[in-house]
């Protein structure tokens, strides 16, 4: 009797036990189905969250935020692949601190795993990054990374960059729906970009257009070329998100380049810059009249020989200003460090607006062109005027005095109109040797002493064993008459030769300036110094020209070593 009582308690539990494993199985369909829709809900709402957003910089970190989100990972990046289709140009990060940024250093530029989705852009899932091939390890500092799924983004047909998850919470590994959920991001994500590109370049052809109709209402309403350029200059400056804009002109005479403009960061340590045609971004692009960028101005030979200090600037670019042998000057941005380097469609629009700069200086030459004839005219109309009419008139009434004179009884009348006639035949003389000045031009065979300085230190560069990097500043060629320019001359090429043979220096610099009537004379090095005992000589001749003038020499040996010879004198020196 009891084994039949059993039995029947067994029949009873066995439908019992199906029956909690059928509601189990539900509760799990139920709950997988739950959560499957709250991913898709997800999905869709970081699908409509990307595709919000329209500036380009915002729409990236949107998408790396959202890609975080949806596969629950502790860290994820988006890498933006640069124009050469190797290495990354950008570099967006979610879930490392600022301070963690700072210490590991620089952004990766595509090598290891980040490299191997450049190379074969296909979805890529790992449980351990270190078992990979392709890895070799993390800089120091770097969080602790394990899993990894990584998926690229396109942008019509082009792969625009990578989506890279790391470190999925909870200590679980990413799945095939987590790759499912983040490929169906990375399409939409393409689709923002492509938006958010697109809005981007229409803003900037706006702007383009804005900035040339600004410039062509300047040169038809007659404005100074140095404010047109000026114009420019900052237009390209603001338009081309740089840090600063150089415009670099040749000097008539040397082989060289000075800066006559720059506006930006640190602009006032660029501007009269001489600068020689080899050996940086400026003159490459005047030799060769074409643009040439550079990735890091900061650490690449080069960039702006000469300039003072090139840090916080890294991707740059010099264009010509006009074209062929027509090359009037370079234009040359350089952006903050850590910004993109310059496209290749953005090269394009700059030359575009480079050649509006091409236009001012001619038409600014064509202006004095006009001007300088209209004055030759006008001369040569004072000269006829003096000598058929002035002229003429005192030598007919020195002859009339003069045969007056005769007939002058009285003596001490008789000598004075004499010397009435030698008055008239000096002021004859003094209107001949004024008519002949009106007639030449005036300092036609000179050279002036922005080319004569240029020339010394380009000779004094072979003896000291490097180039001294040399700025030049004001009217100099206008406002420093020759007597005044021959002993600047002098005292350089006699301070540059002390530098060569006593300082024992790897750099000298040289400034030549001239602002309230006054001309200054700069050179310094990073030498011994002066020594105390020593010959002297030289030191004398330079203060005994300044005295000369009515100027002063001083020396100084700064704190850091080095000499400091400051050379000043009236640039309008009168006897």
């Amino acid at each position: 009797m009891a084994s039949v009582e059993r039995a029947g308690e067994a029949r009873v539990l066995l439908p019992q036990l199906r029956l909690d494993e059928l509601l189990e199985e539900l509760q799990a369909r139920l709950d997988a189905a739950r959560g499957t829709r709250d991913r898709v809900h997800s999905l869709l709402e970081a699908v409509l969250s990307v595709g919000r957003e329209l500036e380009l910089e915002q729409a990236l970190r949107g998408i790396v935020e959202a890609a975080a989100v949806l596969v629950d990972a502790e860290y994820a990046a988006l890498g933006v692949i640069g124009p050469d289709g190797r290495r990354l140009s950008a570099f967006h990060t979610v879930g490392v601190s600022a301070e963690q940024i700072a210490g590991i250093g620089a952004y990766p530029e595509g090598h290891g795993i980040l490299g191997e989705l450049i190379s074969h852009p296909e979805p890529l899932r790992l449980a351990k990054l270190s078992e990979h091939p392709s890895s070799y390890g993390f800089p120091p500092n770097h969080p602790p990374m394990n899993s990894f799924l990584g998926v690229p983004i396109r942008v019509r047909e082009q792969v625009f960059g990578n989506l890279y998850l790391t470190e999925k919470r909870g200590g679980a590994q990413f799945d095939e729906e987590d790759e499912s959920v983040l490929s169906t991001l990375a399409v939409a994500a393409g689709v923002a970009i492509d938006n958010a590109r697109l809005y981007e370049e229409s803003r900037l052809r706006e702007r383009w257009l804005r900035a040339n109709a600004e410039i062509t209402h300047s040169l038809m309403s007659g404005g100074e070329p140095a404010e047109v350029l000026q114009v420019i200059a900052e237009r390209a400056r603001e338009i081309m998100t740089a840090a600063l804009a150089v415009v670099a002109v040749p000097m008539e005479g040397t082989e060289s380049l000075t800066v006559d403009l720059a506006i930006g960061e640190g602009a006032a340590a660029y501007r009269g810059l001489v600068l020689p045609l080899e050996g940086n971004l400026i003159g490459q692009a005047f030799s060769g009249a074409a643009p040439v960028t550079g990735a890091d101005v900061s650490r690449d030979d080069s960039g702006v020989t000469g300039a003072p200090n090139l840090t916080g600037l890294g991707p740059a670019v010099a264009v010509p200003i006009g074209s062929g042998e027509g090359t009037r000057g370079i234009l040359l941005l350089a952006r903050a460090v850590g910004h993109t380097v310059f496209t290749e469609p953005e090269i394009e629009r700059l030359q575009g607006f480079a050649a509006q700069a091409a236009v001012v200086m001619e038409l600014a030459e064509r202006r004095r062109d006009a001007e300088q004839i209209a004055l030759l005219e006008d001369r040569d109309r004072i000269a006829r005027d003096l000598h058929d009419l002035a002229i003429q008139r005192l030598f007919a009434t020195g002859m009339t005095l003069q045969s007056a004179g005769r007939f002058i009884e009285h003596a001490e009348a008789s000598e004075r109109v004499l010397r009435a006639v030698e008055d008239l035949d000096e002021t004859i003389k003094i209107i001949r040797s004024t008519i002949f000045g009106l007639r030449s031009r005036e300092g036609a065979t000179g050279v002036g002493l922005r080319a004569r300085v240029v020339r010394v230190v380009g000779e004094a560069a072979p003896v000291l064993g490097f180039a001294p990097s040399l700025r030049l500043e004001g009217l100099l060629d206008t406002e420093v008459p020759k007597e005044v320019a021959d002993h600047v001359v002098a005292v350089l090429s006699e301070a540059l030769t002390n530098v060569a043979r006593h300082a024992q220096a790897s750099r000298a610099d040289v400034v030549v300036e001239t602002a309230s009537g006054e001309v200054r004379l700069t050179v310094s090095d990073n030498g011994v110094g002066i020594p105390a005992e020593g010959r002297r000589s030289g030191l004398r001749n330079m203060a005994e020209r300044a005295r000369q003038l009515g100027g002063e020499l001083e020396t100084t040996s700064p704190p850091g070593g080095g000499t400091t010879l400051v050379w000043r004198a009236p640039s309008a020196h009168t006897r």
